[in-house]
């Protein structure tokens, strides 16, 4: 039976490794041997701080690595970042320095696996590390999504897909953000973390899972040994139906799970929590539907006086739908995904979302049917 374990806490390291260790001991972490590879894979999106909110706090990754190396497992921190490179992310984002002088290697994912996940995306390569391990910890953090509305457990291993890999899988998946929650939920299941451990002490409310997003204290860690009812979990803890998170939708129509998680611990209520505005990417009659996605549905916009034409939203773009003229990026709305990869990757939070006036418009009159 899945379990979804609540704590209270803060970032001070001796209550923290206590509610970890608890928490690991729980879930299944005794499982964990001598020598037993256990890879553990935070959110590791880009080089930021902590006090961004955008990675999982370097405290809880050190707590975690604690824990293997006392059961006498060899701890390895492994991610793909989007940006920035493995070695700068571990650096700013202090987890290098907190695990200073423990026995743990720290490995990019490099290699690639080909694995069958099923109709209709068949074969897809998968990070070897992380389908290889003896144990697998997950480590995601809670923030919002400007594409799936919450990047929590599930969405955490999409990490396990190597460097380019991930804007190619965004191109495939098209505007369709069923059709990507359900490639996220098939890569989840055939990774199969042992134990996830989410970091909502300090998270992440607005247009997230970037430098556009805003830090929010909500003061709480939650683990499971299921991620999908974590993620359910975590939905009502912030007043929302599970099924609003797409992950969950998808996951559930593909087998649901064998009767209600058993929760532990004081669920809090989190109120007026901020969610990022998600608009419908293709309305009204089907002979329309190219017209509006060029014209008058939600898209990246750039706010020039915070832009520095770095470039990074261009090179990850995999609609290639981002050119720049100089000093100003444009963009080629025919070509583009609405992935929101460039808001998601924009070192200096120049971009966000936004639905053209027209297209709000358009959309309130079709729904109402007039």
């Amino acid at each position: 039976m899945a379990k979804v374990l609540f704590r209270p806490a803060a970032y001070e390291y001796a209550s923290l490794r206590r509610i970890i260790f608890d928490m690991m001991d729980s879930l299944g972490g005794v499982r964990i041997g001598k020598n037993s590879h256990v890879v553990i894979k935070p959110n590791l999106l880009c080089p930021a701080p902590p006090e961004s909110a955008i990675l999982t706090h370097p405290l809880i990754v050190k707590a975690c690595v604690e824990y293997v190396l006392d059961r006498g497992g060899k701890p390895r921190i492994s991610d793909s970042p989007a940006m920035g490179g493995f070695a700068k992310v571990i650096g700013t984002s202090g987890i290098k320095a907190a695990l200073h002088g423990m026995d743990v290697e720290f490995r990019e994912f490099t290699i690639s696996e080909s694995i069958d996940v099923g109709e209709p995306f068949n074969k897809i390569e998968i990070a070897a590390d992380a389908l290889r391990a003896d144990f697998l910890i997950n480590l995601p953090k809670l923030k919002t999504h400007t594409q799936m509305l919450l990047t929590l457990g599930v969405k955490n291993l999409y990490g396990c897909i190597v460097g380019l890999r991930k804007p190619e899988w965004h191109l495939r998946a098209g505007i369709d953000r069923e059709m990507f929650a359900r490639l996220l939920v098939r890569i989840y299941r055939a990774v199969q973390p042992e134990i996830t451990i989410l970091d909502g002490i300090l998270a992440m409310e607005g247009q997230g899972p970037g430098k556009s997003g805003k830090p929010r204290e909500v003061g709480v860690v939650i683990g499971s040994n299921d991620a999908v009812a974590l993620d359910s979990a975590v939905c009502a803890m912030l007043g929302l139906n599970p099924h609003q998170l797409l992950t969950n939708r998808m996951a559930h129509e593909s087998g649901p799970a064998e009767g209600a998680p058993e929760i532990e611990g004081e669920v809090p209520e989190i109120k007026g929590f901020v969610l990022p505005e998600i608009t419908p990417l293709i309305f009204g009659p089907e002979r329309l539907h190219g017209f509006m996605r060029r014209h008058l549905v939600q898209r990246p916009v750039v706010d020039r006086s915070k832009c520095r034409a770095c470039g990074e939203c261009r090179k990850y773009c995999p609609a290639k739908a981002i050119s720049q003229e100089g000093e100003k990026i444009r963009f080629d709305y025919d070509k583009c995904i609405r992935c929101y990869c460039c808001v998601e990757v924009c070192p200096f939070a120049a971009l966000r979302t936004s639905e053209t006036k027209t297209g709000g418009i358009v959309r309130r009159v079709l729904k109402k049917g007039f």
